[in-house]
């Protein structure tokens, strides 16, 4: 690995420590209202959509993301950023279909959905099964690709070996427990509301004096020293270089087109749940009512998107220009090269602390999360029935510490970030639908969400171990480069929660009337439903939904084309999100989408 130490000033150690005090003392400050679970993992149900949606932008901005980006733009130009701007689509698509009916719903997880929406022993076992494997496994794997970008920041920061680094993380995931152990969701969400403002100026700072270094100068200059494509919002499928600036990773139209179609509705994937998930539905739960769930979450996809990478971008640009000898996964250091080389005393402590404030917002969160299945989903339902709420809390404080060391045993083992995202998003091809259509069809049911949950592992067993092997070592390839092992597994676990959806028998009559009494979903509900419902509603929120896509992409290009001097463009960018702000204003009222 690259190493670039970094040489600290007295000011930068009392920056990073100040700001280490700073967010283990708002911790202490909120671990006396942590009386009962629902103060512990969602803050009583009483935050603001500001403070939920800032808190779910800071949870996905994680100590790896402005590195990630940097990789990205070196390999793709600014239209590398497509490999993350795909799950836009899907992330409306919770805003305007779901984000109601979880703040409805009245649950403590996204996981006891499963307890109110099906019904026999198979429910029981699908609700105890999804809190090991989301609350554990998954919650472990995604802690340990994030320690494992913080272990790699703390070898190129400060000239650490591996073992130093791991070491110096575990400190790290130890001041992160002294917050969010002791005060649950609170002290999370409002440390992640400090957190993120760090972070966000820390980037900011960062991208200015990068940009207006002599090196560069200025725009003009950054554009005058790379080709046009490196600048253009959207790829090139002509190239054949795969680590110029003028495609997006030299893919065919196809595998791009299936890339940007495929995964946001199919794929379970943590953080891009179809239909909402984890710690983003953990937030909209957390709103003090419907209204500000829906708002919490519009205004995370427009902050996510539309206006949180572009001081990643402009740095990540420069670094093309700055250091045009990194190739390959050393790409991503260019972004702690330049810190190393523009920034000032004071300047540097800034920034550090914005990269361990990214780090603890993204690992409070996951680790609230994972505790809330163990001890809601597993816990209380299947060991202790019979705990008090004072005994609910305290066990979870004491699981979040065992969570700690559980992924601090796997990042030991986490060898590639890249080979996690792809076997999850793998492992997850074609559930996506279930967790969809269970709100909207009857006969969805617990088989169907089992059999969607474990056929992706078959699909892409036979997909990465018969396929490539025996047939053409391509089927193995990640869906960016080729999509059709993704394809096939997302076709077969579909057919074959299906045909296990026909097979067996419907939920229990009783309990589908109490979900759609207690929700009142729109979609095929038979004689669940009343009379009084509007039948038009769908087809107006999916108009809603398509505008507001348009909408925040058109943000996010008018705000590139502002940054670039692109005048014409921003003009025809702020034209297209003024047409797609007034549809979803004259639909909202009629489907009372914001009421």
């Amino acid at each position: 690995m690259l190493q670039q130490k970094l040489t600290l000033g007295t000011l930068d150690y009392i920056i990073i420590f100040g700001f280490i005090a700073l967010i283990i003392s708002i911790g202490l400050y909120f671990s006396k209202r942590a009386k009962n679970t629902s103060d512990f993992f969602l803050g009583g149900r009483s935050l603001p959509w500001v403070l939920a949606g800032t808190s779910m932008v800071a949870t996905t901005f994680a100590a790896d993301t402005p590195l990630a980006v940097t990789e990205l733009v070196r390999q793709g130009g600014i239209s590398g950023n497509w490999l993350w701007w795909n799950l836009l689509a899907g992330g409306m698509l919770t805003t305007f279909f779901f984000a109601r009916y979880w703040r409805r719903a009245e649950i403590l997880t996204d996981v006891e959905l499963i307890h109110i929406r099906y019904s026999g022993k198979e429910a029981r076992f699908l609700r105890g099964f999804k809190a090991i494997y989301m609350g554990v496994f998954v919650n472990a794997l995604v802690i340990g690709w994030v320690n494992l970008a913080l272990i790699s920041l703390l070898q190129v920061f400060f000239g650490l070996d591996a073992q130093q680094a791991l070491l110096w993380t575990l400190g790290a995931m130890g001041i992160v427990f002294i917050y969010s152990g002791f005060s649950g969701l609170l002290g999370v969400v409002y440390t992640d509301f400090v957190q993120f403002i760090i972070a966000m100026t820390g980037s900011i700072v960062l991208a200015v004096v990068v940009i207006n270094s002599e090196k560069i100068g200025g725009i003009d200059g950054l554009k005058a020293a790379l080709p046009p494509q490196a600048l253009s919002f959207f790829p090139d499928f002509n190239t054949a270089d795969s680590h110029s600036t003028s495609g997006i990773l030299s893919v065919s139209i196809g595998s791009f087109l299936a890339f940007l179609t495929l995964p946001w509705w199919n794929s379970w994937y943590p953080g891009a749940e179809p239909g909402g998930g984890g710690y983003v539905v953990q937030r909209m739960m957390s709103a003090k009512d419907e209204k500000n769930a829906v708002y919490a979450n519009l205004y995370f996809q427009i902050a996510h998107y539309c206006i949180r990478p572009w001081p990643w971008i402009l740095v990540a640009l420069s670094c093309i220009i700055l250091y045009p000898h990194l190739q390959g996964s050393e790409a991503r250091l260019g972004y702690v090269l330049a810190m190393k080389d523009f920034l000032p005393v004071g300047l540097k402590g800034l920034l550090l602390a914005a990269f361990f404030a990214a780090y603890m917002s993204t690992v409070a969160s996951q680790l609230n999360w994972g505790t809330s299945y163990i001890i809601n989903d597993f816990y209380r339902p299947f060991i202790k029935k019979d705990a008090t709420e004072k005994q609910l809390v305290n066990t979870s404080r004491l699981s979040v510490l065992i969570m700690i060391l559980v992924a601090f045993a796997v990042t030991s083992q986490i060898n590639s970030i890249s080979a996690v995202w792809n076997f999850l998003l793998q492992t997850g091809a074609g559930l996506g639908l279930v967790l969809i259509l269970r709100w909207y069809w009857w006969r969805i049911n617990a088989w169907s969400e089992i059999v969607g949950t474990i056929a992706p592992f078959i699909g892409y067993g036979l997909v990465s171990y018969v396929f490539a092997r025996y047939i053409d070592s391509s089927w193995g390839l990640p869906i960016i480069e080729n999509p059709k092992g993704f394809i096939f597994t997302v076709t077969f676990t579909i057919c074959c929660w299906l045909l296990a959806t026909f097979f067996t028998r419907p939920t229990e009559e009783k309990v589908l009337q109490a979900f759609y009494d207690r929700i009142k979903p729109a979609g095929r509900w038979g004689k669940y439903q009343s009379g009084s419902e509007q039948t038009g509603q769908l087809l107006k929120l999916g108009v809603i939904w398509i505008s507001a896509v348009i909408m925040a992409y058109s943000i996010l290009f008018a705000s590139g084309s502002l940054i670039f001097k692109q005048w014409s463009q921003m003009f025809i960018y702020l034209g297209i999100f003024a047409i797609s702000l007034l549809s979803v204003k004259i639909l909202a009222p009629q489907v009372k989408i914001f009421e």
